[in-house]
């Protein structure tokens, strides 16, 4: 890696935004809730308490392509999706794999959520887009047969698109992720 690949890389880690563990969202302070970070808290409260996941078109401009995936829960620790249980983990990445098929097909979408390290928003949600061509790089990914099969992902972020013979291929390692997807 030449020297000013290794500066570049070296200050974007150090300007990266702090880790969202200690997400300041609070639903009954009104004041709290105006800030930026907790936006996807807001809209979650948007849909009643029976639904499970939910869908929305990214708001950001610079991603017309994108829509998102959350929970309706609210969880403690920064809404990360490793605080959810198990079966809320399943069906919400169930729900992102089935709208990315909707919106992109069978084979050419993916989902990615990224780590805590860059996340900007505090309520747990997962990126939906068409995944870019010639992305599928690296060795640090698994193969699951199953949405219940994924990883929870720890501090790193991980991104999933179609593999081969019906599996999806899991991406880890990374703390921005949703790069490989179209903006």
């Amino acid at each position: 890696m030449t020297r000013i690949a290794l500066l570049f890389l070296a200050g974007f880690v150090l300007c990266a935004p702090a880790q969202m563990v200690d997400c300041a969202c609070d639903l009954t302070n009104p004041e709290a809730m105006k800030a930026r970070q907790c936006s996807l808290c807001l809209e979650a409260e948007k849909h009643p308490e029976g639904v499970s996941t939910f869908a929305v078109k990214d708001i950001n401009p610079r991603k017309p392509n994108r829509h998102l995936v959350l929970p309706r829960v609210h969880t403690a620790k920064g809404h990360r999706l490793a605080d959810l249980t198990p079966q809320q983990r399943t069906e919400l990445w169930t729900a992102a794999i089935a709208k990315a098929k909707e919106l992109w097909g069978e084979t050419a979408w993916g989902v990615a959520v990224n780590g805590d390290k860059v996340r900007t928003q505090c309520h747990a949600h997962i990126h939906i887009s068409r995944l870019l061509p010639g992305v599928d790089w690296g060795t640090d990914f698994v193969e699951v047969s199953s949405p219940a099969e994924i990883p929870v992902p720890g501090e790193d972020g991980l991104w999933i698109h179609p593999g081969a013979n019906g599996k999806l291929k899991v991406h880890r390692g990374e703390q921005i992720t949703e790069t490989v997807l179209l903006r």
